[in-house]
């Protein structure tokens, strides 16, 4: 069955649905993008992502498309037109459409693409099991603070882990862990959570920044530092935090187990707990 997309002020079918050739996302990766979770066809953490898209535009000096009630709007008749329940709204801003030249003028009209992808979010079967990373080279640009839709390296990076029978992978740069190629990292070491401090050398995490203020609230120890992939493989646990797959275990790195080599109490219970709060405040 087609989805209904939405570009440009339009609501077609995904078979309809096209964007120019001379759009600078497409020549030059000059676009941002947010991706929202949808559980119980309820939007997860909205304004934070808004907050930080219109932050990400701020940064590129890039113009809004459209105001946060209007986006807001469109994400829920996404939801209502494809009968959406549980997934991802996927949302790319570029900065326009003009003949190819690396500056750009002011007076560019942006452009606004969203679509929907169906996906088991909360019950999630590989949350049960955890997930395998392998390290690499963090080669990426050094603003990662702004979330572009430059995605080449941390794409290179996954298929990197897959070739190596791994799940995703972390990168590394002066031998600390920045972030996995589309999420926080983190580890657990004697009951304490530890996770790289924010900074322009990784992405400030919408899910991040709600499993921190969650993990407080339940008295549980927060440092915010960098750590090494050696630290890494002597914690007790270690996860993940992203917008898709909220709070995911880790149970290898780089071949060697974390701890006991299956999902430790730690994160599970911080999944728990941010599945039970989002959910309360989902719109």
């Amino acid at each position: 069955m087609s989805r209904t997309v939405y570009v440009n002020g339009e609501y077609l079918p995904e078979e309809e649905a096209k964007v120019s050739i001379f759009d600078r996302a497409f020549l030059f990766a000059d676009g941002v993008y947010e991706v929202t979770s949808v559980l119980g066809g309820k939007l997860i953490a909205f304004d934070g992502h808004v907050e930080r898209l219109w932050r990400s535009l701020s940064e590129l000096e890039m113009s809004a498309p459209c105001t946060e009630d209007e986006l807001l709007e469109i994400h829920r008749q996404l939801i209502a037109r494809n009968g959406f329940d549980e997934g991802l709204i996927y949302l790319q801003v570029t900065r326009g459409a003009a003949d190819r030249d690396f500056a750009w003028t002011d007076d560019l009209e942006p452009g606004l693409v969203l679509f929907h992808q169906e996906k088991r979010l909360a019950d999630n079967p590989v949350a049960e099991k955890g997930i395998k990373v392998v390290s690499i080279p963090d080669e990426r640009w050094g603003r990662r603070d702004i979330k572009t839709v430059q995605l080449l390296y941390p794409s290179m990076g996954k298929m990197m882990a897959k070739k190596a029978g791994a799940d995703d992978a972390w990168m590394v740069e002066d031998g600390k862990v920045t972030e996995g190629t589309s999420n926080n990292a983190y580890i657990v070491k004697g009951g304490k959570i530890i996770t790289r401090h924010l900074g322009n050398e990784i992405l400030h995490g919408i899910t991040r920044a709600a499993v921190l203020r969650f993990a407080r609230e339940a008295q549980m120890q927060v440092e915010e530092r960098p750590f090494t992939i050696d630290e890494a493989k002597l914690a007790d646990e270690a996860f993940f935090t992203s917008a898709s797959a909220f709070v995911m275990p880790v149970v290898a790195i780089d071949g060697d187990s974390i701890g006991a080599g299956t999902p430790g109490g730690v994160t599970k219970r911080l999944r728990e707990i941010y599945l039970e709060e989002v959910q309360k405040a989902a719109i």
